[in-house]
C-alpha cells in the first residue's frame, strides 16, 4: 500500500514521519508489559476483612 502526500516531504520531513511512526505503532511479535502491580497483591490480607470478623473473640 504505497500513500501519496502532496506536496512531497523534504527528507528531513520523511526521515521524522517515519520516526513518529516507529515510536507510535506496535512492533510485530512485541509482547505488551505486564502489569506493575496485580490487582489481587493485595485480596486475603485481614486488614480487607469486615471489622466484626477481625475482632478476637474470648477463648
Amino acid at each position: 500500500m504505497a500513500l501519496q502526500i502532496d506536496p512531497e516531504p523534504t527528507e528531513e520531513e520523511a526521515a521524522a514521519i517515519v520516526a513518529a511512526l516507529e515510536v507510535g505503532l506496535p512492533r510485530a511479535g512485541a509482547e505488551s508489559a505486564p502489569d506493575s502491580v496485580s490487582r489481587w497483591r493485595w485480596s486475603g490480607r485481614w486488614w480487607s476483612k469486615p471489622v466484626p470478623i477481625r475482632r478476637g473473640r474470648p477463648g
